[in-house]
């Protein structure tokens, strides 16, 4: 191999200095697209791509999912499938198989399939997204433009972001990705360097260049769950919205907390449970029920269907202050 840099023929130590660089640079690269290329045979054959039906027929909208249980449980946008009931899914080797809905959840844009058939599939592990961080390697795997089973690679660029979905209501804790992502890969997975679904990819930014986002596959464990045994979410309702955000280290200590994460506060509804018990903007939410609160997605879990018109303690920083509110949460209006 050739060195990258000329020198001078007298200094042979700097010549062999660069080219064992070279050579170090160019094993970092072979083991870099020899990891990608594992992790897509790996997670590649649960990605399916989503044609949603109407009585039958194709509706000519063309999505993506990902296998999620061996029984045929794929999970994908709600934006990809709403209106239908049925959807026809291709696999990477080309095979068609038919699935129905078995229910949607609009405030996250997640829905969740059954393949109908009876057959074992390829399924992806989904991950747990509290364990990202800021310049982690993703790669996304979708059905582009109809370019079908196309991977896009990039790293992970922001945590607990808020997105509107298409119902005008904010998703919480979504992940923001510059790997490429354009219609068609949306329901697809978001993929970590261990194999495992760290997001399902929404939407992007028009406009904007690698600017993407997901929703957190943690986020996407609650709603599955919900509609595997409800066929729909059931949550208790404040009436907030917040994004993850750093504890200060000098309060973590100062009151012995566990969790350097923390759900800030950044809007309140008027009228709303959360606005009658005196929670304010930039107050930092660090326990729910007694519960630590590590970022939203913790929020959004401990404010299930159990807690609808039951009191709970909230413990909030605000301004180097512990305080210690009750507040008593709603039903959540289904989505429209």
């Amino acid at each position: 191999m050739s060195p990258l840099f000329r020198t001078d023929p007298g200094l042979s130590g700097n010549r062999r200095t660069d080219d064992d660089q070279s050579g170090e640079a160019m094993a970092l690269l072979d083991a870099l697209s020899s990891g990608i290329a594992a992790l897509v045979e790996r997670v590649g054959p649960a990605v399916v791509r989503v044609e949603p039906a109407r009585n039958g027929r194709r509706s000519g909208g063309i999505g993506s999912g990902v296998v999620i249980s061996p029984d045929g449980l794929v999970l994908t946008n709600s934006h990809v499938i709403h209106g239908h009931h049925e959807a026809r899914l291709t696999d990477t080797e080309g095979r068609n198989l038919e699935a129905r809905l078995i229910g949607e959840d609009r405030d996250t844009d997640l829905a969740l399939l059954r393949v109908t058939a009876e057959r074992r599939l390829t399924s992806a592990v989904l991950g747990d997204s509290k364990e990202l961080r800021r310049g982690q390697f993703v790669v996304a795997i979708g059905n582009p433009l109809g370019f079908e089973f196309t991977v896009t690679s990039g790293v992970v660029s922001a945590l607990g972001r808020s997105l509107r979905a298409s119902n005008g209501r904010l998703i919480d804790d979504v992940v923001q990705t510059d790997a490429a992502l354009n219609p068609g890969n949306s329901g697809g997975p978001l993929v970590s360097a261990r194999g495992e679904v760290v997001g399902v990819n929404t939407a992007v930014i028009a406009g904007a260049q690698g600017i993407c986002f997901a929703v957190a596959s943690n986020t996407a464990k609650f709603v599955l769950g919900e509609l595997i045994r409800h066929g729909r979410v059931r949550r208790a309702y404040i009436g907030i919205s917040a994004q993850t955000a750093p504890v200060p280290r000098r309060y973590s200590k100062e009151f012995g907390l566990k969790n350097r994460l923390g759900a800030l506060v950044i809007g309140i509804e008027k009228n709303s449970p959360a606005a009658a018990a005196g929670l304010t903007t930039q107050d930092i939410v660090v326990k729910l029920g007694g519960e630590t609160v590590a970022g939203v997605d913790d929020v959004v879990r401990l404010l299930d269907g159990s807690r609808v018109d039951q009191p709970v303690t909230m413990t909030v920083l605000r301004f180097g202050k512990f305080v210690e509110l009750t507040v008593r949460p709603i039903e959540r209006p289904a989505a429209a």
